[in-house]
């Protein structure tokens, strides 16, 4: 059957809106020089969709009642099994949802896409089975991902596995609740902008952001090809390490991945610091939104690391205070072009594209009054710099980004790790249901002068658990040079031996 063509009234709308203007003999000849070239549009839909094939056999599964879903962490459960042995037999696992699982629904926190069903299963999803995890589910997360806290997902607030009426962090705040409530030993975050480490800092967890490309994103949907992350919560740093091995590597699908170098990363466990060189990021603390007892904290963690026989100074890039505003411009602009205006995936890429996600979030515009607040300011500023000002802050970001990692490369290579709080505050109470639309906005987004920069660079970074204050964690982050995730997981596994945390 052959593609819709446009009549003549629809070809001079399509006309006149890209500034076209047509005399009647111009439609007449475009009119009938469209149907020969649209011939390849028939031949190209007569042809069956090249999709991976979903190897493991599941059942649909279901959404659990309240009882069963006390933190408001699961979006949906199900079981699915994985190769009988391998390294992660035994091993339970939550993905983020907004990573396809063929033949379970997946939301990515918007009633948006309600009713979609993935056909394919992510590339990270399938290693996870290969290496015999059984996935139990779904786990909530913020709407369309674009929240730092743990409040705007469709489903309703995400509580704090640690201290229920608290952030659980976002925009992986389901995946951090699981594993911090102990329902599953490992969970998959993605990370745009801090959404691995700040559900983890908040939550007490290790959250891994690899560096940019070692964690293939096929199958995912993305928010901005540039600073997409996906990754590793979990509870200790050998369930970590062991995590990201699986799923490291290139996957000849996804065009953030460049010259990835991967390593077994568990050798790096249970050795000492003794040798290593950290740098104390000057520029890391003292942020407006910085408390005082996060700080020492992570002071503390830092000569921890001096006692135990590293080599530990300040060190200063004065830099990194840009970081937050080089990120904007890249993330906003950007995600309303290849998200929104890209209805979820955009173009000008080659790889897995999940055309069932693009075809159902499709017409998102009838609808666009139901997105969330802070979907609708991200896309407000986004789409006034692409029409108002050409893209250009976009561009300029994206150079500027360039002199941000050198910037960081130059400190890294006088030392192995940086070390900052992964953010500047412990979790935050969960705004009040019908509170003040502005707190929506701010508990949203207030979190991310440590974590943002680290998106726009690429560079691995990692949140580890250093202490806790009133009631609830402190988190400190590890910075190391591209694909030198190991000497991260080296010090946070001689870390994470020289103590619990839970009583620094």
């Amino acid at each position: 059957m052959p593609v819709t063509r446009p009549n003549k009234k629809q070809l001079n709308e399509l006309a006149e809106s890209m500034g076209m203007n047509f005399s009647p003999e111009d439609l007449d000849f475009f009119h009938e020089e469209l149907d020969a070239t649209m011939a390849a549009y028939d031949a190209v839909d007569a042809l069956p969709d090249y999709l991976p094939a979903v190897k493991y056999p599941r059942v649909t599964g279901y959404h659990p009642d309240a009882e069963e879903n006390e933190l408001n962490a699961w979006a949906w459960k199900v079981d699915v099994e994985g190769a009988k042995d391998g390294p992660l037999k035994g091993k339970t696992v939550a993905l983020k949802d907004n990573v396809c699982l063929a033949g379970v629904p997946m939301r990515n926190g918007s009633n948006l896409l309600e009713g979609y069903v993935p056909n394919i299963d992510a590339t990270i999803v399938t290693r996870l089975l290969d290496a015999g995890a059984t996935i139990k589910g779904k786990a909530v997360c913020e709407y369309f991902c674009l929240s730092g806290g743990s409040h705007t997902s469709q489903p309703g607030p995400v509580h704090n596995p640690i201290k229920k009426g608290y952030s659980a962090g976002g925009s992986s705040s389901g995946s951090a609740a699981l594993v911090g409530s102990g329902e599953v030993d490992m969970a998959i975050g993605g990370d745009q902008g801090g959404s691995i480490r700040i559900p983890a800092a908040y939550s007490g967890l290790y959250g891994m952001k690899g560096t940019h490309g070692l964690v293939p994103y096929s199958g995912i949907m993305p928010i901005e090809s540039t600073i997409d992350h996906t990754g590793p919560i979990t509870a200790n740093v050998a369930d970590n390490a062991l995590m990201l091995e699986v799923l490291a590597g290139a996957d000849g699908l996804d065009p953030r991945q460049y010259n990835v170098k991967t390593a077994k990363y568990t050798d790096a466990l249970d050795k000492d610091v003794k040798g290593l060189k950290i740098g104390i990021l000057k520029e890391g603390f003292g942020h407006d939104s910085s408390e005082k007892d996060v700080d020492e904290k992570v002071r503390a963690a830092a000569d921890l690391f001096r006692q135990n026989g590293a080599a530990v100074e300040e060190v200063s890039v004065e830099m990194h205070k840009l970081g937050p505003a080089i990120w904007s411009p890249i993330a906003l602009e950007g995600l309303q072009f290849q998200m929104m205006n890209g209805n979820g995936l955009g173009m000008n890429w080659k790889g897995l594209y999940a055309t069932s996600l693009l075809d159902h979030l499709a017409g998102w515009q009838s609808r666009a009054d139901e997105l969330s607040d802070t979907l609708k300011i991200s896309m407000l500023v986004g789409e006034y710099g692409i029409r108002h000002h050409r893209g250009h802050f976009y561009a300029k970001a994206q150079n500027l980004a360039r002199k941000l990692k050198e910037a960081y490369d130059t400190a890294l290579e006088e030392y192995d790790l940086l070390l900052m709080p992964t953010l500047p505050l412990k979790a935050t109470k969960l705004p009040e249901a019908g509170g003040p639309r502005k707190d929506i906005l701010s508990r949203a987004f207030e979190m991310l002068p440590n974590t943002a920069p680290f998106n726009v660079t690429g560079h691995p970074a990692m949140a580890i658990p250093c202490g806790m204050s009133s009631g609830l964690p402190v988190s400190m982050m590890l910075v190391g040079k591209f694909y030198d995730e190991s000497t991260i997981y080296q010090a946070a596994s001689a870390f994470e031996g020289s103590g619990d945390w839970k009583q620094m």
